[in-house]
């Protein structure tokens, strides 16, 4: 069963009215899974020459998230393909890896997936959408633009469920901290799914600052004799972890991860640039949450 309940909610100046930034990062900590609510009108955020100004509620899926220097939070869609409201998608088929912070701040890498030459254009915003401030843009011309910016929303609201169970925490050696190999095939043999929080995994993108990212796995192994666990993941982003967090020139990337609980991580990474991928083997701590 899940279980949502709002831990943080913003007003429309990004201020906390409700519940607080401390109960939001520390059910992320615990695993929680985030979606965030917004609400915007059609014609300020949608189709600025339309006369509908309807109020449209959003509520989004962040399946990837982060915890940075044990205090901040940050989510990211992972598997967005651009959507042109009411009708269908946008023109060009990409990937949409919003980046929403705990305060407000949001921000966006769009690699395309059409093979296309991307043309440079100015990232001012749509005209006459006076609720979107843009801080500032990435590689316009390149394959895979991005920009941070503000949208003043109606209101945002930060949804958690806080059900899983950390059942495993190992060093990037695979020694256990707490919990059991036992217990995490114990209930992954039972149906339950499986997610993990791994420390240090954007190490390579020229931070210091400690960060754990989580995401859910699709599919899971479990070698009886060795009793060693092995996991697929969803698609994850990795981004230079920062405070808030945002996109910058060659400071994040994307893929998929298999995982295992001697500690070694095998990084399926694609170049958000050039759409080539390689795999990078990593050694890493990683919690094993089960659900």
């Amino acid at each position: 069963m899940t279980a949502w309940t709002c831990a943080l909610t913003l007003d429309a100046s990004r201020q906390t009215i409700a519940g607080s930034e401390i109960a939001l990062t520390d059910a992320i900590r615990r695993g929680a899974d985030l979606r965030v609510y917004t609400e915007f009108r059609h014609n300020q955020h949608i189709d600025t020459t339309s006369a509908n100004d309807e109020l449209v509620r959003e509520v989004a899926e962040f399946a990837v998230t982060y915890l940075v220097d044990d205090r901040w939070t940050a989510g990211l869609m992972s598997q967005r393909q651009p959507v042109s409201l009411p009708d269908g998608f946008g023109p060009r088929p990409s990937m949409s890896f919003f980046l929403y912070n705990q305060d407000g701040h949001q921000a966006i890498g769009r690699p395309h997936l059409d093979a296309k030459e991307t043309v440079a254009t100015p990232e001012a915003g749509p005209v006459g959408m006076h609720k979107y401030h843009l801080l500032e843009s990435w590689d316009e011309g390149t394959n895979a633009p991005s920009s941070n910016f503000i949208y003043d929303f109606e209101t945002y609201k930060f949804y958690v469920d806080d059900t899983w169970q950390e059942v495993l925490h190992h060093d990037a050696e695979g020694q256990v901290r707490s919990g059991s190999i036992d217990a995490l095939a114990a209930a992954f043999s039972n149906g339950a799914s499986v997610k993990v929080g791994i420390s240090g995994l954007c190490d390579g993108l020229g931070s210091d600052l400690a960060h754990e990212v989580f995401v859910e796995t699709g599919s899971n192994y479990y070698y009886t004799d060795q009793q060693l666990f092995i996991a697929g993941s969803h698609p994850l982003i990795r981004v230079r972890p920062h405070i808030p967090m945002r996109y910058q020139s060659e400071s994040w990337d994307f893929g998929w991860l298999v995982l295992r609980t001697d500690g070694k991580v095998i990084y399926r990474r694609c170049d958000p640039y050039s759409l080539a991928f390689d795999d990078r083997e990593l050694q890493h701590p990683i919690r094993w949450f089960t659900r």
